[in-house]
Parts: C-alpha cells; structure tokens; sequence
C-alpha cells in the first residue's frame, strides 16, 4: 500500500525538535505546500529536513473557509482534500476542520507510531520518542495522548 501525506508547520516542527523528520520517510509521497515552508523558513528550517524527500506544491488555502486556521493549515487540507491524502497536523483545531472535510488526520504522535509499523524504530524507541514530544518540545500533548499513542503501538 502506498501512504502520501501531506503536512502543515507543526509535525515538521515537533518531530525535528527531536531529531525525528526521518520519521516522515515512512510515507511514501510527502507532501509540503509552499505556504507552510515559509512558515518554517521564517522559523529556520529544520536540520534534516534538506534529508527528507517531499514535493513542495502551490496550494489554494482559500477553499477552506475556517477563519482560525492559518494559511499553512488551511492549504495543507485543501491539498489532503483535493489529493486524497493524509493531513499531518498537530493542531486540534485543523483537525476538526480536515474531519469535517472528510480527511484522514494523523498527528506526529501518529508519524512515531507509523514509523515504527513500517521497522524504522522498535517499540521502546517509538514509545521514548513520543514521550520526548510531550517533554521536550514545543508541543502540548496530554499524558493520556501519549499513554494512548504507545498503546496503539501494540495493537500494530
């Protein structure tokens, strides 16, 4: 099965806070709308991320009319809608919004969890890696997210 996805600022953010982008190979096509790599270029692109192999596409983030998203998120849903693909997110709001828009959303919690369904980690290096989203970066993530996430890995 071939898995594209499609991300907005934050997993590629939070995985590189851990030294994790290579987490994202797991997908077969990455996907990144240009808005959202000015987004992080205005931060400082991510070590690793040059690593990465991802198509950088225009995007028409006013086709999704949900004023509280910005324009990164709003043009990686309209491309996850349009291509048919996963939406990457981190933000709960862009998350409603993508389900509501019938799209397939996974967090970077998710990335960790797919990376190790795809051999890349073993079940102790997913698990400390999504501890170390909730520890040491800038994400807000719940204990109960993450108890929830390494359950998830035994259920792979």
């Amino acid at each position: 099965m071939t898995l594209a996805a499609v991300s907005d600022a934050g997993p590629l953010i939070h995985l590189a806070e851990i030294d994790s982008l290579e987490l994202l190979s797991a997908f077969d096509t990455l996907i990144v709308p240009e808005v959202v790599y000015k987004e992080i270029e205005a931060g400082g692109v991510p070590d690793g991320l040059a690593a990465l192999s991802y198509e950088l596409v225009e995007a028409d983030e006013s086709r999704i009319g949900a004023e509280e998203l910005d324009a990164g998120e709003r043009a990686a849903i309209a491309v996850a809608k349009e291509r048919g693909v996963v939406l990457l997110t981190d933000d709960l709001a862009a998350r409603e919004a993508a389900s509501d828009a019938g799209v397939d959303v996974h967090g970077s919690i998710g990335v960790i969890a797919l990376g190790y369904g795809r051999g890349l980690l073993d079940r102790d290096e997913a698990a400390s890696h999504m501890r170390a989203l909730q520890r040491e970066t800038s994400l807000f993530v719940t204990d109960a997210v993450v108890e929830r996430g390494i359950q998830m890995l035994d259920e792979l």
